[in-house]
Order: structure tokens, then sequence, then C-alpha cells
């Protein structure tokens, strides 16, 4: 996998644009760093979920551009987007992801 794959996500009133591509595990949103973005451990392990069930956490570096909604909608739109980004790149997580 050489390009970066895309993937929407939504939730509430959130809407997530993501870009995961090969790297060593940086996450942006908004162009921050995910820490500093959300602020609470929660709102990040939520948004992190897919990439932690999957194994993938430290093999991908994330672009995230979201809009609309609260901090929890938003982090809820990431983790969406997350599930849907993966598939592409692994199709045999689906039954991981859908519980």
């Amino acid at each position: 996998m050489t390009e970066p794959i895309y993937a929407t996500g939504k939730r509430k009133t959130s809407i997530a644009r993501i870009w995961l591509e090969p790297g060593e595990g940086k996450f942006v949103v908004n162009e921050r760093a995910i820490k500093e973005y959300f602020g609470r451990e929660t709102s990040e392990m939520v948004a992190l979920q897919p990439l932690d069930l999957t194994g993938t956490r430290n093999q991908f570096n994330v672009i995230a551009n979201v809009k609309g909604g609260g901090i929890s909608g938003q982090s809820e739109a990431i983790r969406h987007g997350f599930s849907k980004a993966l598939l592409p790149y692994n199709p045999e997580v689906k039954d991981a992801l859908k519980n």
C-alpha cells in the first residue's frame, strides 16, 4: 500500500474525513496533535479504538479533518472513519470492527 486510503465517518452532526498512509503512528486532527485537539483521554481512546482492535495503531500516519457537533460526536465520527478506512487495507478485520 503506497497511496493514502481515504474514508469519511459520520456521527450525529459531526463529519470526519480520514487519510491513512503507511508510517510510524502520527495522528493529526485539524492540524493539531490528537492529544492536544481532544484534551480528554476518553475521547482519544474512542477515536483510536478501531486501530487498537486491529493492532495497527503504529503502522499508519493519520490525518483527520473533522467538523460539526461536539467533542464526543467528533471522536465517534473519527472512529467510524477509521473503521471504514481499515477495510480496504485488510478486509479480514470486518468482523472485529463490527462488534
